[in-house]
């Protein structure tokens, strides 16, 4: 039976595919949890695994990260679930990543049982929007990032293993699951359901 830790605060993970604006939500969310009072630090889980990747010269950047073999994905998550529990000891965290990342070899998930038993968050958010909108967002900064293909089925097929990935999550570990839907121009309101979160 898994006995969650004592700790701080609250432990949040949001994710959601490439495109979805999580990026522009969790702003949102971080400036209202400012307003409200509440202290909150936002990790991003590919930033933790890039710094480890790069300092062991396995990729150059970022979009190199979901090309590597599987082996080495798995290492890196194991490295960076060890540094993001400590700080979730202690502080109130969104962890920001994404249920599964797509590689030449399938989908691979980014939070494996081994990760999620690490560290027991208290919610899952599911942050998700309309395949043509994702697509829209994806083509408006492929100047920025190397984006996934964006065809809508693609898309959709994406979204609903992030939706099994969810359940699983919280059948593992006692968590809640909350899907938030990203609708255009409305990263206010989804940030919002997101800071109430932190309430408790």
């Amino acid at each position: 039976m898994v006995k969650k830790p004592a700790r701080a605060g609250t432990l949040v993970i949001v994710t959601g595919v490439p495109g979805v604006g999580k990026t522009t939500v969790l702003t949102s969310t971080i400036d209202i949890c400012k307003e409200r009072g509440i202290n909150v630090k936002r990790i991003n889980y590919g930033d933790v695994m890039l710094e480890a990747a790069m300092a062991n010269r396995l990729v150059r950047d970022r979009d190199e990260m979901r090309r590597l073999p599987v082996k080495e994905q798995i290492s890196l998550q194991l490295t960076a679930a060890k540094k993001i529990r400590s700080v979730a000891e202690k502080s109130n965290v969104i962890l920001d990543t994404h249920m599964f990342i797509r590689t030449p070899y399938g989908y691979m998930p980014g939070i494996p049982s081994w990760v999620a038993e690490s560290l027991l968050p208290d919610s899952v958010v599911l942050l998700e929007a309309d395949p043509e909108l994702i697509s829209k967002r994806r083509r408006k900064d492929i100047e920025i990032r190397t984006r996934e293909e964006d065809e809508l089925s693609r898309i959709s097929e994406h979204q609903l293993m992030g939706k099994g990935g969810a359940t699983a999550i919280s059948v593992l570990t006692g968590c809640t699951v909350l899907v938030v839907n990203n609708r255009e121009s409305g990263h206010m309101v989804a940030g919002a359901v997101i800071a109430d979160l932190f309430k408790r």
